[in-house]
């Protein structure tokens, strides 16, 4: 087999190969050979026909497959041979296909970058710290009474906070007009929900009160037929409520799970949930600045078929998330441009991480992948039972191993890296 290799400009290759003649007929008889002993031929028994006669009826075709398969093959051997790895399928383009001649093809296809560092040896990194406050956790609680509020009718003057229940009727130019009117509708003033003009108006309105104000769309708004127009909206106040917050005691640690140690197990327990959080974050954070770091020291070229193809996936994510709330996709871009640089990153990241791991014989270690688990399992009500479900399919396995190893090179990289810690306050940590 010849081989022939030229740079085609970065990572590009174009790869001529000859596969000798004789290799070609060998092979093509060998499989005419096996298929005359079960061809079907009119006027044969089965397996009973003259090669010649098998030949010229599935010849043809026979050719093409003896050809795929061996480019295919031979297309890897000369892989190995150069000690090149192609990143992605190659494109074919078959020259000469003929018995008696040597078959050729040209395989044009991309290379991976070579990775020339797999540590960070004194390069510098910043490591986030969080101890979690006693504001922190009376934040948390106040978060906590906010989502469990009720409201109480009041007559009064509508004020930032309140529930308000209204009646209210758009027109566009005199005409009424889809999703345009509603009764018994109940908002939050000042929650930012409303067009601006809208809940603007709201704000002062007394039970009862009638209003009659011009409402601006905005020109990126998500309906065409009202994106940049003026709509006249009639609104009617039916009721104000002001919200009621339950007091923090016993029944209120309860109602969140906490049955025994009333308030004070209840302020632990929200400590301890935000620490883990901000556990979370801080190797999120750290995970990230390593990765980018990572990206620096080699600077990669990506393989332009990979970041196309890991676009594409981007892409087709983006739509199925915004599919599953509910929300438009028309807007999406029709190519894979707006997600080709964010593709570009995670490709490189990949090469180089799939680099450290061979290079460095990384292996994720059993018991941290319990622990990580079994931290998973700390949001479910019945832990054991979460963490039973995870270890019974290997694929979830594999997930969490993928993340204790991604941690595992992150630790070995922060080792060999100097690095500065950072306090950094919860608040701005999340």
């Amino acid at each position: 087999m010849q081989v022939s290799i030229e740079a085609t400009g970065g990572l590009g290759r174009r790869m001529t190969v000859a596969v000798p003649a004789e290799q070609l007929e060998r092979e093509f008889t060998e499989r005419l050979k096996r298929l005359s002993r079960t061809a079907r031929l009119a006027g044969f028994r089965p397996g009973r026909a003259p090669l010649r006669i098998v030949e010229a009826q599935y010849g043809g075709k026979l050719l093409d497959e003896v050809a795929q398969d061996l480019m295919r093959d031979s297309f890897y051997d000369a892989l190995n041979r150069e000690g090149l790895k192609a990143a992605g399928g190659p494109i074919i383009e078959p020259k000469t296909l003929a018995r008696g001649q040597d078959m050729q093809y040209v395989a044009v296809f991309e290379v991976y970058p070579e990775v020339k560092r797999v540590d960070l040896k004194d390069v510098e990194i910043e490591r986030p710290t969080c101890t979690i406050t006693d504001d922190d956790v009376e934040r948390t609680i106040e978060v906590m009474r906010q989502q469990r509020r009720t409201f109480a009718v009041v007559d009064r003057a509508a004020a930032d906070g309140d529930q308000l229940t209204i009646d209210f009727a758009g027109t566009l130019n005199g005409e009424a007009f889809a999703g345009g009117s509603a009764e018994g509708h109940t908002v939050i003033v000042g929650a930012g929900t409303l067009l601006p003009d809208f809940e603007a108006a709201l704000k002062g309105a007394r039970p009862q009160a009638t209003i009659d104000v011009p409402v601006s769309f905005p020109a990126e708004y998500g309906v065409a037929t009202l994106a940049g127009k003026t709509a006249q909206f009639h609104i009617t106040v039916r009721a104000v409520a002001e919200p009621v917050l339950p007091a923090v005691d016993e029944a209120f640690a309860a109602a969140l799970g906490v049955t025994e140690g009333g308030v004070e197990a209840l302020r632990s327990e929200v400590r301890r949930n935000l620490e883990r959080e901000a556990g979370r974050r801080i190797r999120e954070r750290l995970k990230a600045a390593i990765f980018q770091k990572l990206r620096d020291v080699n600077a990669l070229e990506a393989p332009q078929g990979l970041v196309e193809s890991e676009a594409a996936r981007l892409r087709e994510t983006t739509r199925a998330q915004l599919a599953s709330q509910g929300m438009r996709t028309e807007g999406l871009p029709a190519d894979n441009a707006p997600f080709r640089e964010r593709a570009a990153e995670r490709v490189t990241l990949g090469i180089i991480l799939s680099e450290l791991v061979r290079k460095r014989d990384l292996k994720a270690d059993a018991a941290r992948v319990r622990a990580r688990v079994e931290e998973m399992a700390q949001d479910y009500d019945d832990p054991a039972q979460f963490v039973a479900w995870y270890y019974s399919k290997p694929e979830r396995v594999a997930e969490a191993e993928s993340l204790v190893l991604e941690d595992q090179t992150v630790d070995l990289l922060v080792a060999e890296a100097r690095v500065t810690d950072k306090a950094l306050p919860f608040t701005e940590l999340t």
